[in-house]
């Protein structure tokens, strides 16, 4: 699958098989995280693969649906950089986009991952002085949503807003 299709096809898939996923599929996908943009080249992350089902199981607190997952990617980030954000958002859509062209589901876990963050980190041995910007599920989609983005034409602005 070409890049333009990966992204076109892309959906926050929810519902998994529960089948594992081969780490070498696993490293290609972090990998494309690795290789997002980062300001001033920093590269402030981290990736930690999880495929320990006991550790799958207590991370699923932040969202029952994780449970069946193949793996669990956490994107841990150092804040002392000045796009952390933006760099962790960069790296973390890379890889819901190379899972897709894989042909595997994921979904970016927001805000459930930042209520939970100091109890993660610790679970995960997580440096105190570093960031768990978000955990992203990835695994053999249950179902594929098909919910419609708006078009081109609804969004798209040449000049002036």
């Amino acid at each position: 699958m070409d890049a333009i299709e990966a992204i076109r096809r892309r959906r926050s898939v929810r519902k998994y098989t529960g089948e594992a996923i081969p780490r070498e599929d696993l490293e290609t996908i972090v990998d494309a995280g690795r290789l997002a943009a980062s300001g001033g080249n920093r590269q402030p992350w981290d990736f930690i693969v999880i495929t320990d089902r006991d550790m799958i199981n207590r991370l699923k607190v932040a969202a029952q649906w994780m449970e069946d997952a193949g793996a669990i990617i956490a994107v841990v980030l150092d804040p002392s950089s000045r796009w952390w954000l933006e760099d962790g958002s960069a790296a973390v859509e890379n890889m819901l986009i190379a899972s897709t062209a894989l042909g595997y589901g994921s979904c970016w876990l927001e805000g459930y991952t930042l209520l939970r963050e100091e109890e993660f980190k610790a679970w995960l041995g997580v440096p105190v002085h570093k960031r768990l910007l978000t955990l992203v599920p990835i695994g053999v989609p249950g179902e594929w949503p098909t919910k419609q983005k708006k078009s081109l034409e609804e969004v798209i602005h040449w000049e002036q807003y």
